[in-house]
């Protein structure tokens, strides 16, 4: 209550102080075949004499008889939990002051599931604070359950138990570490999903084959590397937004938000990473500027070491391996120092490369949207573009073209009417026109549109009408309820995006 020691989630405090304040007497022996016999020997008549030894209880028993009589020891062993209270500091060497009870006692986090908040947790404190005169953790911290994908408690008999051995064999220890970070989130159980766990299998191949193409590009180490001096805007750019994924996985950590320091490190790695940096820097490691090229391949070797550091916490097998293979130093990646990413955010290449990907993703998106044919190539007029982001256009536009499937690209005045056949979407303050009429069918593209609004708010309607009965809500269990929100927002997103890609083709 004196905030030295806090739960997280918070509203596990209610439970601890419950226990606390309806405390019952403790029996604490057990009859059971192993564990702490309890130190109490039985005289002749009954008496009790508790010492740390027999020798201690037979001195004892002979200052009280007088005499040698024989003692019986009580068959009994001690709670497990009564042992399991000493741990903090019994397996330091207490009760002798040794030099590991001074180091590590009181430790900092204890991890633990909600059910034995007061058959452990409590009974820890209570054993420290008597024995050691302090609290032994600062912080301790509350697991989820894993449960199956629709939420339900894994059981035998239900079939549905998910052995963590098998997926371990099947999609590897990292693959299910970085799903099991990724999913707790406080205050929910985990929906063990197999999918998921495949999923972040791919991520840590896409990861190795990342680390494969700056191999191949002769991206090493460069030693006294220095971030801040490199020139480039792409290479100021992911330097930059290497520097705001530490700091968030910082902020998440240290929030115990497993889950938001997760999805940093998957979103910076795959997306930012993998999806764009490297498809943007590959004209640079052929280009005819050496001094561009050397500092492409010394930046992507540097950003890819922080990685590797960002990511060891949760999936340390593949990073170790990929730390080993380039060679960096010769601490092992697990003893090496955490980054520490200060004054490296570059506004001006964020924004500007931040312009190029908003481009790129924007026709690809309305590409897709259009049922336009992967590969085709397609006209694009931007309207109304500031001179700068023209300047970027003529900068950019041959990576701009080739990865957004472009035929041609040209920049016009604000008011100038969009070419016939096009769909026009915004990005910043310029309007972007796209002319997709000569390689859709139109009319059979609005057909198509409608009729999968129509399907998508059949679907949005049944789940709606669920979730406004009362009597569903009030037998459903909460997940099944959670489950059927998850999916109506899906179909009312669908809806919103299919929606925009009709009022595109209305024009045409």
């Amino acid at each position: 209550e004196q905030g030295r020691t806090k739960f997280v989630p918070e509203n596990w405090n209610k439970t601890y102080y419950e226990w606390m304040r309806n405390i019952q007497p403790w029996c604490i022996s057990r009859q059971l075949w192993w564990g702490h016999q309890i130190p109490a020997w039985y005289g002749p008549d009954g008496e009790i004499f508790v010492e740390e030894s027999e020798e201690e209880a037979r001195a004892a028993a002979m200052a009280h008889y007088g005499k040698d009589e024989e003692l019986i020891r009580d068959p009994d062993v001690l709670d497990t939990w009564f042992s399991s209270a000493l741990w903090p500091f019994s397996t330091l060497g207490w009760p002798d002051e040794t030099p590991e009870l001074e180091r590590y006692y009181p430790t900092s986090v204890l991890i633990t599931g909600f059910d034995i908040i007061f058959f452990w947790v409590a009974r820890m404190m209570m054993m420290g604070i008597h024995f050691m005169g302090k609290e032994p953790f600062h912080t301790v911290y509350i697991h989820a359950l894993v449960r199956d994908a629709k939420g339900a408690k894994m059981s035998k008999s239900k079939g549905n138990v998910m052995d963590p051995l098998e997926l371990v064999d099947k999609y590897g220890a990292d693959a299910l570490r970085f799903t099991l970070a990724a999913m707790t989130m406080p205050g929910r159980d985990v929906r063990m999903d197999e999918p998921r766990v495949e999923g972040y299998r791919n991520f840590g191949t896409k990861l190795w084959n990342a680390a494969r193409f700056c191999e191949m590009n002769e991206c090493l180490p460069v030693a006294g590397f220095d971030p801040k001096s490199a020139k480039s805007t792409l290479n100021r750019w992911i330097i930059g937004e290497v520097a705001a994924c530490g700091h968030e996985i910082d902020r998440a950590l240290a929030a115990y938000r497993f889950d938001e320091a997760a999805s940093a490190a998957y979103a910076f790695t795959r997306n930012t990473f993998c999806d764009w940096y490297v498809e943007l820097a590959k004209p640079l490691f052929g280009g005819e500027d050496a001094a561009v090229t050397a500092e492409t391949r010394a930046t992507a070797a540097w950003v890819l070491n922080q990685i590797l550091r960002l990511l060891h916490p949760f999936m340390p097998f593949i990073t170790e391996e990929l730390w080993e293979q380039f060679g960096a130093t010769d601490t092992r990646l697990i003893n090496a120092e955490w980054p520490i990413l200060e004054g490296l955010n570059d506004k001006d290449a964020a924004d500007e490369i931040g312009w190029v990907i908003g481009l790129i993703s924007g026709i690809r998106s309305a590409k897709s949207e259009m049922n336009v044919p992967p590969g085709t190539k397609i006209p694009m007029v931007l309207i109304g573009a500031e001179q700068s982001n023209r300047d970027r256009l003529a900068a950019y536009g041959e990576l701009i073209s080739w990865l957004a499937r472009l035929d041609g690209m040209e920049t016009v005045d604000v008011g100038t009417p969009p070419p016939s056949g096009s769909i026009q979407l915004v990005h910043r303050e310029a309007t972007v026109a796209l002319r997709v009429g000569d390689v859709i069918d139109v009319a059979q593209e609005k057909a198509r549109l409608e009729k999968e609004i129509g399907k998508e708010q059949g679907e949005e309607s049944k789940i709606a009408k669920k979730l406004s009965n009362e009597g569903f809500l009030a037998k459903a269990p909460a997940a099944v309820v959670d489950e059927n929100k998850e999916r109506l927002a899906e179909h009312q997103a669908r809806v919103a995006q299919l929606r925009t890609a009709l009022e595109r083709l209305s024009g045409l």
